[in-house]
Order: C-alpha cells, then sequence, then structure tokens
C-alpha cells in the first residue's frame, strides 16, 4: 500500500517504542516509509522527520499511517 520514500503522517499516540511513550499529542508525526516489515497485518518501518528522545526510526501498523 506504501512505497519506500512515499512521505507520511503517523498517529504515534500512545504506542512505546525502544522505552519512549509517545502521549495524545503526537497524532500527526511526520515520516518517510522506509520499508514494509510485514504483510498480515500490515507494518510499516519509517524514518520520522523529527528525533523524538533518540527515536528516529519506528515500525508502526499500516492503520496509523496516512499518506500525505
Amino acid at each position: 500500500m506504501y512505497q519506500p520514500g512515499q512521505n507520511v503522517r503517523l498517529n504515534l499516540a500512545g504506542m512505546e517504542v525502544h522505552g519512549v511513550m509517545f502521549h495524545a499529542a503526537v497524532s500527526a508525526a511526520a515520516g518517510t516509509i522506509i520499508r514494509q516489515t510485514s504483510e498480515d497485518p500490515p507494518r510499516y518501518l519509517v524514518k520520522l522527520v523529527f528525533s523524538f528522545r533518540g527515536v528516529s526510526e519506528v515500525e508502526v501498523p499500516g492503520d496509523r499511517i496516512l499518506a500525505v
């Protein structure tokens, strides 16, 4: 569904990644798709435009991604 290099917005609210908890305010984080990591369910590795407490890449389910 999403292609490597595609710019996206992520809803990271309520997710914990590498010990960093993303709060409700992080509902439209900007990023770029690196690659698809799973097909069923679809998951993607995304490089964030801004690092959050040292986290610059996140793996997220497809339903938390919105193409821009």
